[in-house]
């Protein structure tokens, strides 16, 4: 009986066997579900699933976890540490601030940890950064040069309309009398030059005008004289009567009217406040960085809301001397021809002042700078890979540009998009605390009035 059981059992494991090598030996019985993860470090031809990149096989087939066709890729070679140094840690180049002992799969994404090795930076004493190329790829990290040209400064700034404050005149009486006739009898009304403003009637005005005729029937040239230049003094002509007229001596408007009609009148009694609007002020704010580029004589521009398609042309009139402490800005005068008086005073306008140029200056791309506080740094693109915080001296900035005034040379490259990865390595490796500040700059790169 035994030896019957025996017999079978062998018979059992023969048939298992040759099925087993039969199966092996089927098209594909190789594939798993779980194949190992090559690197190609040659920069050789690989072929991977778009649904499971983790898939890599040398030669083209069938994805072994969802059976898709594999897709031809092709992968840079990879840097290869030197041997003899050993990685600080590892850390997922999209979680830059974990780090990790040993190498593996991050936690955070489905992707290997990066080593990140020491750098030398006792023989320079800076600090560089080194990114995987395909990592920088995949970030979309972009440099541009630093090239040299021309900055144009255009200040752009809000102003109000004032009226010009030499052309104010106040029309007085300069004889005691009354106001017979107001030909101009309120606020805001215009006026012409030469105009009649008032009718004046002055008892001392009349005795003047006799004795001046007294003088002239007796011969006398002598108190004739006398009496024409009192009537000078007392703003009369040498028409008979006790009346004399006040006349307006510019072209504008009435600002203020302080007498009436048959109001009773003094020498030196003000009666009213002209004000010329031929040619008026506007009051701009100018920060403080920027007040170095303007001057007396520049040009500016404004425009009104309510006339967006009409643009006048200025200068700039005049400098304040002192600084707004609260704002950090400089108040500047401008000074606009108003022939038609469309520029009101109280009105407010955009106004564009024109600092003028600097040439052969360096330029970067604005968002190539990054302003951590206590300085201004740039990222500089050494080699493939390697990146290096250098601390700038930034000027103006203007339509994309910054003027950059030391730090950095012509023909550089500093890194515009994907900085942050940079910047947090510089950080853990403690860059910005060995990194000086940037040089002065020379006096040829000042902002000059």
């Amino acid at each position: 009986m035994k030896t019957r059981t025996s017999i079978v059992l062998i018979a059992l494991v023969a048939v298992a066997a040759a099925f087993g090598g039969w199966w092996l030996a089927q098209p594909g019985a190789a594939h798993r579900h779980t194949l190992e993860k090559r690197v190609n470090a040659d920069g050789k031809t690989y072929y991977t699933c778009a649904m499971h990149p983790e898939v890599r096989q040398d030669k083209p087939g069938n994805c072994p976890i969802c059976g898709m066709k594999l897709t031809v890729r092709s992968e840079a070679a990879a840097t290869v540490a030197p041997q003899s140094k050993k990685p600080l840690y590892y850390y997922d180049p999209m979680v830059p601030t974990q780090h990790f002992d040993a190498p593996g799969k991050s936690p955070f994404m489905d992707m290997q940890l990066v080593p990140k090795y020491a750098e030398d930076a006792s023989t320079t004493g800076e600090t560089i950064v080194q990114i995987d190329p395909r990592m920088a790829q995949n970030l979309g990290m972009r440099v541009a040069p630093v090239k040299t040209g021309t900055f144009w400064q255009r200040i752009e700034a809000v102003g109000s309309v004032a009226l010009d404050e030499r052309r104010i005149v106040v029309v007085e009486s300069r004889t005691a009398g009354w106001i017979e006739h107001l030909d101009v009898r309120a606020e805001g009304d215009p006026v012409r030059k030469g105009q009649r403003l008032a009718a004046l009637y002055s008892p001392e005005l009349f005795a003047a005008r006799q004795e001046l005729k007294l003088a002239q029937d007796a011969g006398d040239a002598a108190l004739a004289k006398a009496s024409r230049q009192r009537l000078r003094l007392l703003g009369g002509g040498a028409g008979a009567g006790s009346q004399s007229g006040v006349f307006s001596p510019l072209s504008g408007f009435v600002m203020e009217l302080m007498a009436r009609e048959g109001a009773q009148l003094a020498p030196g009694m003000p009666l009213m406040k002209l004000a010329d609007l031929s040619q008026v002020w506007v009051n701009v704010e100018i920060p403080e960085a920027l007040a170095g580029w303007i001057s007396t004589g520049k040009s500016a521009e404004a425009r009104l809301k309510s006339l967006p398609d009409q643009m006048f042309e200025g200068t700039v009139d005049y400098l304040y001397p002192q600084l707004d402490s609260a704002t950090r800005t400089l108040r500047a005068r401008l000074v606009f021809a108003n022939p038609e008086g469309r520029l009101r005073p109280g009105m407010f306008a955009d106004v564009s002042l024109f600092g003028g140029a600097r040439r052969d200056v360096l330029l970067v791309p604005s968002e190539a700078v990054i302003r951590t506080g206590e300085r201004t740094v740039v990222m500089v693109a050494e080699s493939q890979g390697r990146y290096r915080p250098v601390a700038v001296q930034a000027g103006a900035e203007r339509n994309g540009e910054t003027m950059i005034l030391a730090g950095l040379s012509a023909g550089q490259n500093v890194v515009v998009s994907g900085q942050f990865l940079i910047d947090s390595e510089a950080s853990l490796l403690g860059a910005y605390q060995r990194l000086g500040t940037a040089p002065a700059a020379s006096p040829s790169t000042e902002p000059v009035p």
